[in-house]
């Protein structure tokens, strides 16, 4: 459980970085994101779920991290 509530705090750092960052350039990608078609929005959620399994799971089974 608390490997659990520190890897959701990573998000949420992670996840508001970009707008402490640049405030102004994640407003203008988000107007862009917002015009984006539904379909092409859920592929690109896919991918990044994809991404993020596999890299869960090469952190988990594989020796390439200690």
């Amino acid at each position: 459980m608390k490997l659990l509530v520190t890897l959701i705090g990573l998000v949420f750092i992670l996840e508001g970085l970009p707008y402490v960052a640049s405030p102004e350039a994640m407003q203008r990608w988000l107007r862009k994101l917002s015009g984006m078609p539904p379909a092409q929005l859920r592929f690109m959620g896919v991918i990044a779920m994809v991404t993020g399994f596999l890299l869960c799971y090469l952190g988990q089974r594989s020796g390439l991290f200690g």
